[in-house]
């Protein structure tokens, strides 16, 4: 079992907040790092199990009798009648930790809990492995923000093909404990289990599996673009409301973020449509049919899935520390565009990647845009596939996509 840099999040949160839920896509190891992380005397309970299910729907209140706490609910979003009950029992017993909750269903879990045990629960969020998780330097990751005293950091020359080699495995545990082994056996069953147990729970697409099938390849190919329904629905054979509905689908399970764009200052040239992101690239990868990372490095995605890896590292690095992302992007009708945008207490620091070994001045030329807002520019950042840090001027500096 791999640390995680979320260890200390999740004991730090469990310690102020009488309930802990942990969202995230399937398979990431949620449930594996609670029953790590445990006490011995915390019970664990998952509510795939369709008996412990029905008790949590039909008699919450001897559910939380059962299970007494402290107790880890595996998947609890199958059970929101359970809310009610615990916010009593939290509220009579005041104690904190005593629910660590898990769920694959982020939004409609936020919504729920919002209403039932609003300033009770401590919301984490949780993606696969990061690099630095996969090297075994968990406690090494910190909320990306450039900064130019990168120039110092120091790790490891990395080929190329070993930088697309982790992109195209992706970053579910199962798959980096046994080193890839049997990468599109996983992913089949990944996507055959996801349709069958969460979309036929959300949607009624029976009959139409071979669709949802396709719709997520079209998403797929299509990451670190701008989201564009009517394209989506007419390659699938879809109207346009059905594309909205399965996109909402896809992002409160963790499959994708769509990214907006970044505009405190609006002005009629700034386009306001999202990108979408998938949230692994190993995932995307096979969806997008590359069979092998030299495919992939070669294939008319290889600078989008660059683009993507950066975007998920980056999420990693904040949401592993339970801190907010405030990430988005820039673009306009006169299709200027910057890739990222972080802002942070007030200042914004403009991200490039480029799949490139020389970036150059040239790919930092539209950072002069952020002038706009009237807001402090911070240190800039070509992400890319130099071996080492080198600054671009004196604002601006190129990083391995590895030391994000």
């Amino acid at each position: 079992m791999l640390e995680r840099t979320i260890s200390g999040t999740i004991k730090e949160n469990s310690k102020q907040f009488p309930i802990l839920l942990l969202t995230g896509m399937r398979q990431i190891g949620k449930s594996t790092l609670f029953e790590m992380l445990k006490e011995p005397d915390r019970k664990y309970v998952s509510l795939d199990n369709f008996d412990d299910r029905d008790l949590a729907k039909n008699n919450p209140a001897l559910f939380i009798q059962k299970y007494e706490p402290p107790v880890i609910i595996d998947e609890v979003q199958y059970a929101p009648e359970l809310f009610t009950y615990i916010k009593i029992y939290v509220d009579s017993h005041k104690k904190d930790g005593n629910f660590w909750l898990t769920g694959s269903q982020k939004y409609e879990l936020i919504k729920d809990i919002q209403e039932s045990l609003a300033g009770r629960v401590a919301i984490l969020d949780m993606l696969g492995l990061s690099y630095k998780e996969i090297i075994k330097k968990p406690y090494e990751s910190k909320p990306f923000l450039p900064r130019m005293d990168m120039m110092s950091l120091k790790s490891k020359p990395k080929k190329l093909m070993d930088i697309y080699k982790i992109i195209w495995e992706g970053s579910y545990p199962r798959l980096i404990v046994h080193n890839g082994k049997n990468r599109d056996t996983f992913y089949k069953s990944y996507l055959q289990s996801y349709i069958e147990r969460d979309v036929r729970n959300a949607l009624n697409i029976s009959g139409n599996e071979l669709k949802f099938h396709n719709f997520i390849r079209a998403v797929a190919i299509r990451t670190g673009t701008l989201l564009n329904y009517a394209d989506i629905s007419k390659e699938i054979g879809i109207d346009q409301r059905t594309a909205k509905i399965w996109i909402r689908v896809l992002e409160r399970s963790g499959i994708v973020k769509l990214l907006e764009p970044y505009y405190n200052n609006p002005t009629n040239s700034i386009i306001k449509t999202p990108k979408i992101y998938f949230l692994d690239t190993g995932l995307c990868s096979y969806l997008a049919k590359m069979n092998s990372p030299e495919i992939l490095e070669a294939g008319y995605m290889d600078g989008r899935v660059l683009e993507t890896y950066a975007f998920i590292e980056i999420l990693k690095s904040y949401w592993h520390n339970g801190k907010e992302a405030n990430i988005y992007f820039y673009r306009d009708k006169e299709q200027r565009e910057i890739d990222f945008i972080i802002e942070d207490g007030g200042v914004i620091y403009p991200i490039e990647v480029k799949k490139t070994v020389v970036p150059s001045k040239n790919d930092i030329k539209n950072f002069y845009i952020l002038e706009q807002f009237k807001l402090k520019i911070g240190t800039g950042v070509v992400i890319c596939l130099r071996q080492s840090p080198l600054p671009l001027n004196g604002t601006v500096l190129a990083l391995p996509v590895w030391e994000i």
